[in-house]
């Protein structure tokens, strides 16, 4: 029998053997190579020294009076009529001076550690969305029960390191203490880091509280060793919500990570010009990260970028644009300069889990790959520019965020890899199958996807002619079957419960 014929018999390489659905290991992914450089010294510089301007001749309004006055007792110049607060050079070189360039969170599972900085890579959850959607029962508002069955799926997904924020946001629960269902589902269903809301103080107190508690450590003891992350969303251009700055002081005071993103789409919270909309992005997370370290200095913090373009002819927002991927790609260049950590995403506008979504998805990532991030958030489920978390497009992206991940291993050359005597053991005109330096490496030598499908076309018609989205839809749902709860002892279990119930009544029908 030729090698072709028993290929098509046993189905060529789609064909699976029995177990769990293939995926790489839990792994700490590291980034070996060099950062790609879009900007001369000289630009970087340029847009550097614009942002400085922006911080002291044009300044940013704080909504919030108590970091205003916070700022104002370390030398800002703060405008009380208009809440702006304008920050000299010296202030913010001050404030970079004692920021942390790395950092460890720790959730309770300690093996499930990640390092933000240097060269580590870190892929997060898609975070924020109003609805959900799948194949089968389409686009529905967020609801608790879809919640938990995405932090089931990103905790069985090895290549997900953290949780975002309200995966999508459960309508049916109340909305000034829906946090707490979420926190507890973050923690019970997964043991990952996991991203708590920062819309005020009470949010940011109850996720570092719960944390604490499933770590079974005490308030003090997770100041020392954080173990949560929030990410504060500057409303460009140029405005600091009151909310979002009391939960950054409240993060910040509890030395947990926090992430300076400012949203800035060129043509609508951004000047058109790639180099203006950077220098805005520049200067208002330069602000945020100075408020952070006056509460507390070595608060470990992240430089966020999250610049895109809007369409210009609708104004809706564009992701996985070429102006994007240069952006992120530029972005990390800034967060160089400045020793700090880098948090950016892969995004994508479409509607649907499509060639659209698959290939914008890929330029934004190859554009946080190329500028180093090391947070990547949003990285898989996103859909629908923000509003849908899609279950069939968390598994597309999970492949994408592995074959990432084998890309970024180096290449290895020793006397057994370079392989002379299996090239001298076979005749030219030969082939290598069943040479022995093949037969010691064929089970782990190449990538085994997850999605790709590699039979020939007359077995993928007869399998069903199936697409990669409908393949992942067979994938997510074997993912939930196959999901194992991790361990919790019960007296935590107990104690989180018991957290969760009390802070319900403290809240009652207030803002927490």
């Amino acid at each position: 029998m030729t090698i072709d014929a028993k290929k098509r018999r046993e189905g060529g390489r789609a064909r699976r053997s029995g177990g769990p659905l293939p995926q790489l290991p839990w792994q700490s992914v590291t980034n070996p190579y060099l950062p790609m450089q879009l900007l001369s010294a000289d630009q970087l510089e340029a847009i550097h020294l614009t942002s400085l301007r922006i911080l002291e001749e044009l300044g940013i309004e704080l909504m919030s009076p108590r970091p205003r006055e916070r700022l104002r007792a370390a030398g800002a110049q703060v405008d009380e009529a208009s809440g702006t607060v304008r920050l000299d050079r010296a202030l913010v070189a001050a404030a970079l001076a004692t920021a942390p360039s790395a950092f460890v969170l720790t959730p309770r599972n300690e093996a499930r550690r990640i390092t933000l900085g240097d060269n580590h890579v870190n892929f997060g959850l898609v975070a924020g969305p109003p609805n959900v959607h799948d194949r089968e029962r389409g686009r529905r508002a967020g609801n608790y029960r879809d919640y938990c069955d995405f932090i089931r799926l990103a905790h069985y997904f090895n290549a997900i390191h953290l949780i975002g924020n309200q995966v999508c946001a459960p309508i049916e629960l109340p909305a000034n203490s829906r946090h707490l269902d979420t926190y507890r589902a973050d923690l019970v269903y997964s043991d990952r880091v996991f991203h708590c809301s920062a819309i005020g103080a009470g949010r940011a107190l109850d996720g570092i509280r719960m944390m604490a508690i499933a770590r079974g450590i005490s308030l003090e003891e997770i100041a020392r060793s954080p173990g949560v992350i929030t990410i504060i969303s500057v409303n460009s251009p140029r405005r600091f919500d009151e909310a979002m700055a009391e939960g950054l002081m409240a993060m910040a005071a509890h030395g947990q990570a926090v992430v300076i993103t400012p949203f800035t789409l060129m043509g609508a919270m951004a000047p058109v010009s790639l180099a203006a909309a950077l220098a805005q992005q520049n200067a208002e997370a330069l602000f945020g990260i100075v408020l952070a370290q006056q509460v507390r200095p070595g608060t470990p913090v992240m430089y966020g970028a999250f610049t895109s373009n809007v369409d210009m002819r609708s104004g809706a927002p564009a992701f996985g644009t070429p102006e994007n991927a240069k952006a992120n790609v530029a972005s990390g260049q800034l967060a160089r300069r400045y020793r700090l950590p880098y948090r950016t995403s892969n995004a994508s506008a479409s509607n649907a889990a499509d060639a659209q979504g698959a290939y914008e998805t890929e330029m934004s990532l190859w554009g946080a790959i190329l500028g180093h991030g090391n947070l990547i958030y949003h990285a898989a489920g996103w859909q629908e520019g923000g509003l849908t978390a899609s279950f069939e497009k968390l598994v597309l992206d999970v492949e994408m965020l592995q074959l990432m991940t084998e890309f970024l291993k180096p290449i290895v050359v020793n006397e057994a890899e370079l392989g002379f005597e299996a090239i001298s053991r076979v005749a030219t005109g030969g082939h290598f199958f069943g040479e022995p330096h093949t037969m010691e490496r064929y089970e782990h030598a190449f990538y085994r996807p997850l999605v790709s499908n590699w039979q020939g076309y007359e077995n993928w018609e007869l399998a069903g002619a199936k697409d990669a989205t409908q393949r992942a839809t067979e994938i997510w749902k074997r993912a939930l079957a196959e999901y194992e709860q991790p361990p919790m002892d019960s007296a935590i279990r107990q104690q989180l419960d018991a957290y969760v119930a009390r802070r319900r009544t403290e809240i009652g029908s207030k803002d927490p």
